[in-house]
């Protein structure tokens, strides 16, 4: 049967016209490197602190548990991403799937991820700036501000240019994540990973020292080696063939980050000691520390390039929540003019605004922790309503024409669905402020829906006009 197509007015066209993204600047490599930037600080710094919650056995199984969610979802999202290929991505696939309620509550969970791990990110730039005793700088909130005016700057010159920095600061975290993992291999112990002594918590052993309740607390830290690598849809209006790219640049991302993640978690602990090592504020420096000296050259080398996995990471969540509000405000959902674009085809609005926020959330609260619990729930519950979405479209829609079709189908996203929902439980376990925060902002967020945004929605949105498409062709059966 032929695709129904659906006219717009002169008016719709103007309309859309004011809120043009860069199209075909990201090929799938450039998406790569993208999806690598969201998460490369989680494996230099935060990852450890689940040692002291679920020791080493603890953290691992968190880990394993948390890379097969994040692995079966990815997949997930490879197919819904070059299916429906927009700047919307979550908030377009739940749209499509759970109607504009669903849509909206899913877009603003991601959008509380985006918004806020930035300024957790920017907290810790502010700590290894102090701790490295550069520019002799002893109150971080200058730090924060100079990073979210350069790096907003550098987003409004053009997503190309933006993406191609982004790249080149990845690469040098990479290179020194490597130079870690080629250090570390000939300083290798097993002992090592089990040198926390056993607690009385039921079932403690050697390799669990705090239990089988410890497992559950390290989840939320298992997730920090893959936090936000879901958000490389979000350049689908901005890739060079989304149908294609989108599966091959976010399935690279989470096979890269499995390894270096894997590689960390084995490394640092077993070259340094799991105790040690859960306490540290810079992981893979003290770790080498540990190795090779205090003064050594390879702990410098690293500590000064884990700098730039932080801000690797900080540059690449400023481009998530810019296209996430942006799409959520072309659709009506949020104030219209936030989506405006520049003459270079950059949401301007849209990078300044949450940025403001993050500032402020930085400079007055200084918690990271705090901060990074905030994001990680709002994530939990996105990936909860992401993975639904992927099985209610196969289910409703198996003739929907698919780039790329997950392997597994309903059975994989099935797993992350299930797993995500264990998430969501252990952010609550972990941190119960950060999420009752979270979801008194989510509270609040509905509110507006149900009272404002659900009579506001601009149907030209390509967003709107997936869903329209779908509910006239229903109509056509």
């Amino acid at each position: 049967m032929a695709r129904t197509h659906i006219e717009y007015s002169a008016e719709d066209s103007d309309y859309l016209a004011k809120r043009q993204l860069n199209k075909g600047a990201a090929g799938w490599l450039l998406l790569a490197g993208l999806g690598v930037a969201y998460v490369i600080s989680g494996d230099f710094s935060g990852w450890n602190l689940g040692l002291a919650v679920g020791g080493w056995g603890g953290l691992l199984i968190a880990f394993a548990l948390m890379g097969l969610m994040y692995t079966c979802m990815v997949f997930g999202l490879a197919e819904l991403s070059s299916t429906l290929p927009t700047s919307g991505a979550g908030y377009g696939f739940a749209r499509r799937a759970l109607g504009p309620l669903g849509g909206f509550a899913t877009g603003v969970a991601i959008l509380i991820e985006y918004a806020v791990a930035p300024a957790a990110i920017a907290t810790f730039i502010g700590g290894y700036i102090e701790s490295l005793h550069l520019f002799g700088i002893t109150n971080s909130w200058p730090v924060y501000l100079v990073a979210y005016v350069v790096f907003i700057g550098i987003h409004t010159v053009g997503v190309g240019e933006a993406l191609k920095v982004m790249f080149a600061i990845t690469a040098v975290a990479v290179a020194a994540l490597l130079l870690f993992i080629g250090a570390m291999i000939p300083h290798f112990h097993g002992h090592n990973l089990v040198d926390i002594a056993p607690t009385s918590a039921p079932g403690a052993s050697a390799f669990l020292p705090f239990g089988i309740t410890g497992v559950l607390g390290a989840l939320v830290f298992g997730i920090w080696f893959f936090l936000a690598v879901e958000g490389v849809p979000l350049a689908a209006e901005e890739s060079a063939n989304p149908r294609k790219d989108m599966p091959r640049g976010i399935i690279a991302a989470i096979l890269v980050l499995l390894v270096t993640g894997l590689a960390v978690l084995l490394l640092a602990p077993g070259g340094a000691g799991a105790q040690a090592m859960s306490s540290s504020e810079s992981p893979l420096p003290d770790a080498l520390r540990h190795a090779y000296g205090q003064n050594s050259w390879i702990a410098t080398a690293v500590n000064y390039a884990g700098l730039a996995g932080l801000v690797a990471s900080f540059f690449s969540i400023i481009f998530a929540y810019s296209r996430q509000l942006f799409a959520l405000s072309r659709a009506g959902y949020l104030p219209t003019w936030i989506s405006l674009t520049t003459r270079r085809s950059t949401p301007a609005i849209a990078l300044i605004i949450p940025g403001t926020i993050g500032f402020i959330l930085a400079a007055v609260l200084r918690d990271g922790s705090l901060l990074i619990n905030i994001a990680v729930f709002g994530a939990t519950v996105s990936y909860v309503l992401l993975n639904l979405s992927h099985i209610v479209l196969r289910v409703r829609e198996p003739e929907l024409p698919r780039g790329y079709r997950t392997p597994g189908g309903i059975a994989t996203t099935s797993v992350a669905l299930v797993l995500s929902l264990v998430a969501v439980v252990a952010t609550f376990v972990v941190d119960v402020t950060a999420a009752s925060i979270t979801l008194g902002i989510f509270a609040l967020a509905l509110a507006y829906f149900w009272f404002v945004s659900r009579h506001r929605i601009v149907g030209a949105a390509p967003e709107e006009e997936f869903a329209a498409l779908a509910e006239a062709e229903s109509k056509l059966h």
